[in-house]
C-alpha cells in the first residue's frame, strides 16, 4: 500500500496541513451548480486585489468553462467583504513603463473576458474598485449587495484605469459622470450604481447569489447558441463601432439563427404555446 493511500497519512495531521495548504493556493474556487459554473476569487485578507496569480487562474477557469458544454452561464464572485479591491499593488509598485509594455499583467484576463461566449454575471458582494471594477464591467449583467461600492480610484495613485475602465464606465454611465469618478477617484453607493445604469439590481447581501444564480438559471434555461448570437450582437452596441456596423452585425446573427434547429423549435413551441424543448443546435 502507497504512502499517500495510508491511513495513517489521510487521517494525521499531515493530511490536514497538506489540505490547507492546497486550499491557500486556489485563488479560483469553481463550483458548477447546475448550468451555472460559479467562479469566486479568494484572497480574502487581501480584499481579493488582483495580482498575477489570480488573474491568470481567473483567465484559465474562464475559458475551462467556455468550452463545458454543460455550462449555459457563469457567475463571478468574490470571497469575503470584497468582490476585487483593484489590482495588487505591491506587484504593480515597481513596475516601469518598459515592464508594462513587455508584459501587461492584466492582459490574459482582458482578452479572455472580451473573447467570452457564454454571458457572464458579476456578483458584487463588496468593494469593487479599480481592476475590480473593471473585471465587473466586462460582465454581461452586473448584480449587487447593498454593501457593494463601485469606483476608479487610480488617479489618486498616480496612474489612471489600465482595464478598460475609462472606457466602459462611459459607455454604461455617460461621459459626465464617467468623467467624475475617474479623474475624483471617489467611489459610487450599489444605489447609486443602479441609478446610474451601472448595475442592473441591488439587493440585500444574502439575496445577492440566489439573486444572481435566478438570473443565472433563465439564461442557461435558454438555447446556448442562440444565447451567444444575442449577446455578441447586444455586445457590438457598446463596442467602438459605428451605428451601421453594430446594425449590420446584429443583423448578420439574427439571420444566422435561421440556420439553427433552436430557432425553429423556438418558434413552433410559441405557435403552439408550449414550452420549447431547446436542442442545443
Amino acid at each position: 500500500q502507497s504512502f499517500f493511500r495510508s491511513r495513517a497519512f489521510l487521517s494525521g495531521p499531515i493530511m490536514f496541513r497538506v489540505a490547507r495548504f492546497l486550499l491557500a493556493e486556489q485563488l479560483v474556487l469553481r463550483e458548477n451548480v447546475g448550468k451555472v459554473a460559479v467562479l469566486k476569487l479568494n484572497r480574502p485578507k487581501a480584499l481579493n486585489a488582483l495580482n498575477l496569480e489570480i488573474v491568470t487562474e481567473l483567465a484559465n477557469n474562464l475559458k475551462v468553462v467556455d468550452k463545458d458544454p454543460a455550462i449555459g452561464c457563469i457567475i463571478i464572485t468574490g470571497e469575503g467583504r470584497a468582490f476585487a479591491a483593484g489590482a495588487d499593488i505591491k506587484m504593480m509598485a515597481g513596475k516601469k513603463f518598459a515592464d508594462m509594455m513587455s508584459q501587461d499583467p492584466f492582459a490574459i484576463l482582458d482578452l479572455t473576458m472580451r473573447s467570452m461566449q457564454k454571458p457572464m454575471i458579476a456578483a458584487v458582494n463588496g468593494f469593487a474598485f479599480g481592476g475590480g471594477c473593471e473585471v465587473a464591467m466586462s460582465c454581461d449583467i452586473i448584480v449587487a449587495s447593498k454593501a457593494a461600492m463601485f469606483g476608479q480610484p487610480e488617479i489618486k495613485i498616480g496612474t489612471i484605469p489600465g482595464m478598460g475602465g475609462t472606457q466602459r464606465l462611459v459607455q454604461a454611465i455617460g461621459k459626465s459622470k464617467a468623467m467624475e469618478l475617474v479623474l475624483t477617484g471617489e467611489p459610487i453607493t450599489a444605489d447609486q450604481a443602479e441609478k446610474a445604469g451601472l448595475v442592473s439590481h441591488v439587493v440585500d447581501p444574502d439575496k445577492l447569489m440566489p439573486k444572481a444564480m435566478e438570473i443565472a438559471n433563465r439564461i442557461a434555461a435558454l438555447s446556448k447558441p442562440i444565447v451567444t448570437l444575442a449577446k455578441l450582437s447586444t455586445l457590438k452596441s457598446v463596442e467602438a463601432a459605428g451605428l451601421n456596423e453594430g446594425l449590420a452585425f446584429e443583423k448578420r446573427c439574427f439571420q444566422s439563427t435561421f440556420a439553427l434547429g433552436d430557432q425553429r423549435e423556438g418558434m413552433v413551441a410559441f405557435a403552439e404555446k408550449r414550452a420549447p424543448n431547446w436542442k442545443d443546435n
